[in-house]
């Protein structure tokens, strides 16, 4: 072993979008043999076509604008200036083709390249935070509709052992509203990680039309890795998010799975002869998780941009259990908990999000900002559907005890509603291509269709009809219409909901 003299540090710099790298951000098949060379920062490799976006004798701040390299698909990347550099520009390079370690301008005298080394274990610092919270959007109804998060927040989703944790998390990586794509597998077995890999360079983007890899970075540790290095790999992710947030991105990290990570840090620290806590876990470790997801955020950069780092990550507590010290202590740092429910995975309701344990600690903000710029009853619409999913879980037990008919009217119908919301509105299928994502406008008339649908049965039991009547109405074309429709179809959807209400109308005559 030796001292690099400084603390653990990445390269950062054009040409990381699309590859596979373990957690020091070397690529993949330079440590295979997992055998670090001298300087754990690999020396930077590759052209890439610099363009300058300003003139010599320039004053410039940390943070400004050097020029921006091309090649990166749709996304630009910007270089700019380091955050300890600032002054007058002495030279800068002309446009053209430039090693990734080649100088490509001199401020104040010192020589800018392509590339920087940041410690990963150091927020990048910013101009301010900025506190409008902006939805995120997932593309899943379960999530936007009844525990949304914002664009910079964070999220966990908790659940065992074939609930579907990896399919959300791919569903999320493909769907969600960001520029940039940072996957981790912390601790996952090859085999697994090795299926991601290939779905994931095979997927295509909805944005583009190309493959999604080119916005994406892939840090691959496996269980069979040092220990260290997955460690590491949490602190390299929101590193590099916070590098491609600089530039005015929206990153988002999905990290499957935190609770690996906390093993390789209490095999750590047994190692280093720190003090244990609960289960063997170091002392610190709900300061590390709190430093971690508090590095998630919507800001202001250095330059003036607006750039946000989204964290997403899963918990895997063993046999299930939610009390134990991982799950803990992140539902305390997240903004929302997205449960899994076993019961739901196994009938086969995906994504099987669990609406009575799950939460969100971003909805009053995100209900201000829909109110003002986008949907005024969206509130209104979200608590409504959650009384109902919760009334109809308490009069679920009793119906299983006294019989459904023994129940008055207006609860079997809040028993129906509760079934459509769960299979016209919360379910998805991912293997449908008019489902598997969900547009907001799509969103909002799916749950009024069950709202309109719920509202016309009650006036219909009200007016003399029988709870057996309506409960024997034929509601499939309601059921169809997720898949019937196309994904931002919402007057498709709206004019099946007429159409449903109307022929209910006639059960009164």
């Amino acid at each position: 072993a030796w001292a690099t003299g400084h603390p653990l540090t990445v390269q950062l710099g054009p040409g990381l979008l699309g590859g596979i790298y373990d957690g020091l951000l070397r690529p993949l098949d330079e440590a295979a043999t997992f055998l670090p060379p001298r300087s754990l920062t690999r020396p930077a490799t590759g052209r890439h076509h610099f363009s300058p976006d300003t003139q010599p004798g320039a004053e410039l701040e940390p943070g400004d604008i050097l020029g921006h390299v091309t090649g990166n698909g749709d996304l630009s990347h910007l270089v700019a200036v380091p955050t300890d550099v600032g002054g007058r520009v002495d030279g800068i390079a002309a446009p053209g083709w430039y090693e990734s370690s080649h100088t490509i301008a001199t401020i104040d005298g010192i020589d800018v390249s392509l590339t920087s080394e940041w410690p990963i274990r150091q927020p990048r610092p910013y101009r301010g935070r900025n506190r409008e919270r902006v939805p995120f959007r997932t593309g899943q109804r379960v999530l936007d509709v009844l525990a949304p998060i914002a664009c910079g927040s964070s999220a966990t989703v908790i659940g065992g052992f074939g609930e579907g944790k990896t399919m959300l998390l791919e569903h999320l990586a493909k769907w969600g509203d960001a520029d940039v794509i940072i996957y981790v597998g912390c601790g996952e077995r090859g085999n697994e990680l090795t299926d991601l890999i290939e779905e994931l360079t095979q997927l295509t983007d909805p944005r583009t039309g190309r493959r999604l890899m080119e916005r994406t970075i892939i840090l691959a540790n496996t269980s069979n890795m040092p220990v260290m290095a997955r460690e590491a790999s949490i602190h390299t992710a929101v590193t590099v998010a916070e590098f491609y947030r600089d530039m005015g991105h929206h990153a988002v990290i999905i990290a499957d799975s935190t609770s690996r990570w906390a093993e390789a840090q209490r095999e750590l620290a047994s190692r280093t002869g720190a003090i244990p806590a609960e289960e063997g876990y170091p002392a610190d470790l709900p300061a590390s998780l709190a430093a971690f997801y508090q590095r998630a955020g919507r800001v202001t950069t250095l330059g003036g941009r607006d750039g946000t780092v989204t964290i997403v990550t899963s918990v895997s507590p063993p046999g299930g259990d939610v009390t134990e010290p991982v799950s803990a202590h992140t539902q305390r740092f997240v903004q929302a908990v997205w449960s899994l429910d076993r019961d739901l995975a196994y009938a086969r309701h995906y994504p099987a999000i669990s609406w009575l344990t799950s939460f969100s600690r971003d909805t009053d903000a995100i209900a201000h900002w829909q109110a003002a710029h986008q949907d005024p009853t969206w509130a209104t619409r979200r608590s409504r559907l959650h009384v109902l999913l919760a009334e109809a879980d308490r009069l679920q037990g009793i119906a299983d005890l006294v019989g459904l008919s023994a129940l008055p009217a207006e609860e079997r119908l809040t028993l129906l509603t509760s079934r459509l919301i769960r299979e016209a509105l919360l379910q998805q299928s991912a293997l449908s291509d008019n489902d598997a994502s969900c547009a907001p406008g799509k969103q909002v008339a799916l749950a009024e269709a069950v709202l309109t649908v719920h509202d016309t049965a009650m006036r219909l039991s009200h007016s003399g009809v029988p709870a057996s009547v309506i409960e024997e109405f034929d509601y499939g074309p309601l059921l169809r219409a997720k898949d019937a429709t196309g994904p931002d179809d919402a007057s498709g959807v709206s004019r099946i909901a007429s159409e449903l209400a109307n022929s209910m109308k006639t059960m009164s005559s």
